[in-house]
């Protein structure tokens, strides 16, 4: 039997944007072969993704890195008013718009030298594993090696976990291309768990357009990095606990702080050793500890990552964009999306919200069709219908053993597309 003359209707998610309805093609053992997704649907679920990125780091603002090691307790934590939602400069979200224009401008299959390119001749201020990885690009180490922990100390921190949601948001249903993307982009100022952390974040995208169950969508996530890496151990440590401790997240912080803050073993390449902690692994456990405890309330899942402390803008703009893009912007709360001002243009980019969903949608479409899927036309609307493929992690590496640089260096004709020089 031809595995595409076995359909069958699969019901995907019951979520607080409704019951969504996906045809899917399964083989002849019943394993699913293809998703079918609305284009509508995928929009409202895309700029829920960017609401809920805007919304965590907004209402996480006042409070990022005043909390280390410890918990921020209820009375600190900020209120919320609508016109939190209007952060148009922040670096958390403009950074990784420089990704998106860099594959809006040479497409899905741009060269990682040229992503190093465009990251290089970018005019705003970075910190950490950014800082150091353009900084090596602008001197001329091209990628990989601008994220190599031989040239960037800081390669296990946080920075493109922070950066990965465009690599998700734009890949519904594609694990691969989420990694894919990690193995451009992350690596301009990452690797090993750093890296990871980024890959992860977009696999947990990927599947939350199909999936409402927190779970199974950090489940999917898991997916996308080396089950030997210590990330991974850390994500699993967190699932673990949550099942112990269903009702008592201070409990599974506690325990997160136990082995990811106080225990130097997991702590081999943290650019500081003190209470402040930028490693990917740790603020990767507090994303899922909102994730896992938020019980799917928007206002939960971002204030739990938040009082978890250390980076508490990032971690709940991770949490907050993976949930909301489960629910969709039409059934989003009033509170998240009544000031939203679509026409401010995002700083250090070409785009306004609502352009930046037209160009979202744009590599969508190419994603699917690179994929091997098509768009078609239904008496309701287009459909995406994407392949379904299991994720395809890279090989184990771990920045306190890496493995040899790639001694790559830019050519003379590519540092002279390189405008901005090093000053540091």
């Amino acid at each position: 039997m031809k595995p595409l003359d076995c359909l069958r209707a699969t019901v995907f998610g019951m979520v607080s944007a409704g019951i969504v309805l996906t045809i899917g093609a399964a083989d002849s053992r019943g394993a699913e072969t293809m998703r079918r997704f609305s284009v509508a649907n995928y929009r409202d679920r895309m700029a829920a993704g960017w609401i809920g990125q805007m919304a965590g780091v907004g209402w996480g603002r006042p409070t990022e890195f005043r909390f280390n090691a410890r918990i921020i307790p209820a009375d600190k934590v900020p209120e919320w008013t609508p016109e939190m939602i209007n952060q148009y400069r922040q670096d958390d979200l403009y950074v990784e718009m420089t990704f998106l224009r860099t594959l809006e401008q040479y497409g899905l299959d741009c060269s990682i030298r040229q992503a190093g390119i465009d990251f290089a001749n970018s005019r705003f201020r970075l910190w950490h594993a950014n800082r150091f990885g353009r900084l090596n690009l602008r001197r001329g180490i091209a990628p990989p090696d601008s994220g190599h922990p031989k040239f960037n100390q800081h390669a296990d921190d946080i920075d493109y976990q922070i950066e990965a949601d465009y690599a998700g948001l734009i890949a519904p249903g594609m694990p691969n291309l989420g990694i894919e993307l990690g193995e451009k982009f992350g690596r301009l100022m990452n690797y090993g768990d750093g890296l990871y952390g980024g890959q992860f974040v977009a696999g947990m995208y990927c599947e939350a357009f199909f999936e409402s169950d927190p779970t199974r969508i950090v489940e999917a996530g898991l997916k996308c990095i080396p089950h030997d890496s210590q990330y991974a151990e850390c994500i699993r440590d967190v699932l673990a606990w949550h099942q112990e401790y269903p009702n008592d997240w201070h409990a599974t912080w506690k325990h997160i702080d136990e082995k990811y803050q106080r225990n130097p073993a997991y702590r081999r390449f943290s650019c500081r050793k003190g209470d402040f902690n930028i490693d990917a692994k740790i603020n990767g456990a507090y994303i899922v500890l909102g994730l896992l405890y938020g019980n799917r309330e928007p206002d939960n899942t971002i204030i739990l990552s938040m009082r978890c402390g250390l980076d508490s803008d990032c971690n709940p703009s991770n949490a907050g964009g993976v949930l909301f893009t489960t629910i969709g912007r039409a059934k989003l709360p009033e509170r998240f999306t009544s000031a939203l001002n679509t026409n401010e243009k995002f700083i250090h980019t070409p785009y306004t919200f609502a352009e930046l969903l037209d160009v979202c949608e744009v590599l969508a479409r190419k994603a699917v069709v690179r994929a091997g899927g098509r768009v078609e036309q239904a008496d309701d609307g287009e459909v995406f219908v994407i392949p379904v493929e299991p994720a395809r992690p890279g090989r184990l590496e771990q920045s306190w053993e890496p493995g040899p640089p790639a001694d790559s260096h830019f050519t003379e004709v590519e540092k002279k597309q390189i405008v901005v020089k090093p000053k540091e």
